[in-house]
């Protein structure tokens, strides 16, 4: 009985290993043989995530046809894998990938550090920030006060409570989107709310556009619904869309639907313009492409002179072209998993007839936290210390970035969360690895685009500052001398690896 779940073509393989570019190796340095090589690149992808665990591998002979290489090289990459635990075999049913015994799976997002690791790393991999006080336990409390009327009822609102959805819709209005009540559906976070909208208008095959790169959590989920994803471009630097690239991707492919971050884009921090906005809504209009805008940024300016233009919704009146998401947790805290749809009514009503299958609400106490939030004014009062914060953050990460490793590159976005690094020519996902190694934690880039990009790319978030910031460039310096020097393609797997 075979042991695979699922296979990897063989120019599917070569296409991922291709992929992964090094410097060229300086005077003195030595190269691996090349069967090292190949299963140091396999071994990387299956810690990754971008080859999933049971995989069944290519037959040799078909990726040495692939790779352009000897069918020896393969077969010896192969039994490496298979002494180091990375890959299984049975006669009859071929090979597949594994991880060895004391490894975790690796996940295919970016998943939270677990509380036990965060001794032993600095963890880059998520952004996000610690809950600001004392407005969360404040929240919690109001929330409390306000519970009892609700506990006597059966607790299940599968649009959101009533009071939220108003109070979300007013806040709308106030910056200029007239909205009703019956335009919000209250959802379990951004996630949550963009896996309801993938499932309503996307079907398994259908093609859906992205940016590239984009958020790696959604990529993921648009890819486990079964979604063809078709990547666009975006224009260099912080100037946001390539508008003519994403004329030509929606009439010619004509994706059903459209996943953007107009608002210190995830991860560039790129902030797309009132004409970039109004021109891409317009060519969704012509290809009949529904267009996700995910505002969970929106707020996260860092900068005093940054002028906000208007939400992409804005340039929809009819409603019949854009979706917006909004969440709390980038703005507030992602412990606090209250999330938001603005939509037409009927899209609203959709959405709340399938969740009868899904979650069937969100947690009552939860959303009258936020509602408190939003009706006392806590809430612009925890923004702004958070966005003080990140921007303390994002201002020593930058400095202690360019002091330790003057040759990555990077513009410094001016909101948002992240920065968006070029790593000197150098793989992201070697550095991602040995990162671990040396105690540090940070997503490389190919986990933000689709089929392989973005490999000499990292993520680094502001979610750390002075010493600590400091300390993290440090050993970020130190994983790229070990990926210059040829020591991250070892063979030894980390014990401590999260993906």
């Amino acid at each position: 009985m075979a042991q695979w779940t699922s296979a990897m073509g063989a120019a599917q393989l070569a296409r991922l290993l291709n992929s992964q570019q090094d410097r060229p190796a300086g005077p003195g340095t030595r190269r691996p043989p090349a069967y090292r090589a190949l299963a140091d690149g396999v071994r990387l992808l299956v810690l990754e995530g971008r080859v999933p665990v049971a995989a069944r591998l290519p037959a040799e002979r078909e990726l040495a046809l692939a790779l352009s290489v000897s069918r020896t090289t393969v077969a010896a990459a192969y039994e490496a894998l298979r002494a180091e635990g990375f890959l299984e075999s049975r006669r009859g049913a071929g090979s597949w990938t594994a991880v060895p015994a004391g490894n975790p799976l690796p996940a295919r997002g970016l998943e939270p550090l677990p509380p036990e690791a965060l001794g032993s790393l600095i963890d880059l991999g998520c952004a996000a920030l610690p809950a600001p006080e004392p407005w969360l336990t404040r929240a919690v409390q109001g929330a409390l006060e306000e519970l009892p009327p609700y506990a006597h009822t059966h607790g299940d609102y599968p649009a959101g409570l009533p009071a939220l959805r108003a109070m979300i819709a007013d806040r709308y209005t106030a910056r200029g989107i007239p909205t009703m009540p019956e335009q919000i559906m209250v959802t379990t976070g951004a996630m949550g709310a963009i896996d309801a909208i993938c499932h309503l208008f996307a079907g398994r095959g259908e093609r859906v556009a992205v940016e590239s790169p984009s958020y790696a959590n959604i990529l993921q989920l648009m890819r486990e619904a079964g979604a063809r994803l078709v990547p666009v471009a975006m224009a260099e630097g912080l100037t946001g869309w390539d508008l003519d690239r994403w004329r030509q991707v929606l009439r010619e492919a004509a994706p059903r639907i459209a996943y953007i971050v107009a608002d210190f884009h995830n991860p560039t921090g790129a902030l797309a313009d009132d004409g970039q906005r109004r021109q891409l809504v317009e060519a969704a209009r012509s290809a009949g492409t529904v267009l996700i805008a995910d505002e969970t940024m929106t707020e996260l300016w860092l900068d005093d002179d940054v002028e906000m233009p208007r939400p992409v919704c804005a340039f929809d009146p009819a409603g019949s072209v854009v979706i917006t998401v909004g969440s709390a947790s980038k703005a507030f805290w992602a412990g606090l998993r209250i999330g938001w749809v603005r939509a037409a009514p009927d899209v609203i009503r959709s959405l709340v007839s399938a969740r009868a299958y899904a979650d069937l609400g969100t947690p009552v106490l939860e959303q009258l936290a936020v509602n408190w939030l939003f009706g006392t004014g806590g809430w612009e009062q925890a923004v702004q210390v958070r966005r003080a914060q990140a921007r303390e953050n994002r201002d020593a990460l930058v400095a202690a970035v360019r002091r330790e490793l003057p040759g990555w590159e990077f513009e410094v976005p001016r909101g948002g969360l992240t920065l968006w690094v070029r790593t000197g020519g150098l793989s992201g996902s070697r550095i991602a690895e040995a990162g671990e190694r040396v105690g540090v934690r940070v997503p490389s880039g190919p986990r933000f685009g689709v089929d392989g990009a973005f490999e000499g790319y990292v993520r680094l978030p502001f979610t750390v500052g002075g010493a600590v910031a400091e300390e993290a460039a440090v050993r970020l310096a130190a994983a790229a001398k070990l990926v210059e020097s040829g020591g991250s393609g070892t063979g030894e797997a980390p014990r401590t690896f999260v993906a």
